[in-house]
């Protein structure tokens, strides 16, 4: 995933921050607790195309790195 991509993509839920996860090709909301699949390289931002994370996928998460 393109670094200056993701800074510009917010969650269309909360507007908060999204994290690539690149095992999963998927990007990661954890106030909403929302992952978005990103299929042929473009993130598909619809709520309803978006899968629901687990407490348990939520507590692996490494922790989050600051923006700058």
């Amino acid at each position: 995933m393109d670094t200056k991509l993701l800074e510009l993509l917010v969650c269309p839920v909360t507007k908060g921050p999204l994290e690539w996860n690149a095992a999963r090709t998927e990007l990661i909301s954890r106030s909403a607790r929302l992952a978005y699949p990103v299929r042929d390289g473009i993130p598909v931002m619809l709520e309803n195309e978006a899968r629901t994370l687990s407490d348990e996928e939520l507590e692996a998460l490494p922790p989050r790195t600051p923006r700058l």
